[in-house]
């Protein structure tokens, strides 16, 4: 007698196989139904944690063939309990790759306005920034720009990106944005009075940043809200202290400093 196969699905119509791949922490996938991206957190029975750039938190069943990796279709499993140590990642959420030597620095460049807001972007980008060869320079004031980018001379192959600080439309920084924007030249900026602002107030460990009165000093007047000693430079330490990664940053401050990495090195 002959003997069959209980399989009688064609072979065309069937799936080929997909890897399966431990869920261990900070592993970044994206899940295919919903387009959600975000780095594993926890793995419970059944169920995988992913939480995304912004700090958000979505639960998904470990499904077969139920998420993205790399662009390739996997197959989520929970880790077993000797299994390899969870990859690292760099302060902005970015994979990091252990070795990897600096790139040689591009022709285009980051201005970043303010010594406290160059800071921040060094503390959480600094490791992409050296990868991706982009040098990030300080712009004492916005004022200087339109020399700055005409001795800079943009060009498609040598992209400038400038973040402001609190960039509104109708202001002086706005203006002097305007007349220097360019197909090479990007001029972002952030909501916040200061760059302070931009921390968590849940990181630094107070309710809220102060509303403080438009004719004092705004650093000033924070250290006074607070009770802390007025040492604005001491101050800021504290609070750069604080920051460890991106999610002690608010996302829209986040999403500008990334539109700048984007814009410089993009082909």
């Amino acid at each position: 007698m002959r003997s069959y196969n209980p399989d009688l699905t064609p072979p065309w119509k069937k799936s080929a196989p997909v890897p399966e791949v431990p869920a261990d922490v900070d592993l970044v996938v994206e899940e295919v139904a919903t387009g959600f991206c975000g780095a594993v957190i926890r793995c419970e029975a059944g169920t995988v944690t992913l939480e995304d750039r912004f700090g958000k938190h979505r639960v998904f069943p470990l499904e077969p063939r139920g998420f993205l990796l790399e662009g390739r279709v996997v197959t989520l499993v929970r880790p077993s309990a000797g299994g390899p140590a969870r990859p690292t990642r760099t302060a902005s959420g970015s994979i990091a790759v252990p070795g990897t030597r600096a790139r040689v620095a591009r022709a285009g460049r980051i201005y970043v306005e303010g010594r406290h807001d160059a800071e921040l972007v060094e503390r959480v980008w600094g490791d992409d920034l050296r990868i991706e060869g982009v040098v990030v320079e300080y712009l004492e004031g916005v004022d200087d720009l339109p020399a700055i980018v005409a001795e800079f001379a943009p060009a498609p192959d040598a992209r400038l990106g400038v973040l402001v600080d609190h960039l509104v439309e109708g202001s002086k920084e706005s203006r002097i944005a305007s007349r220097v924007s360019s197909p090479d030249v990007l001029v972002v900026g952030h909501p916040y009075i200061d760059i302070w602002e931009a921390v968590k107030p849940s990181s630094v460990g107070i309710p809220a940043w102060p509303s403080v009165p438009r004719e004092q000093d705004w650093k000033t007047g924070v250290c006074r809200a607070l009770g802390w000693p007025e040492n604005t430079g001491a101050a800021w330490q504290h609070i750069l202290s604080k920051v460890h990664s991106y999610k002690d940053l608010e996302p829209s401050l986040l999403g500008r400093v990334e539109e700048l990495i984007d814009f410089v090195t993009a082909p």
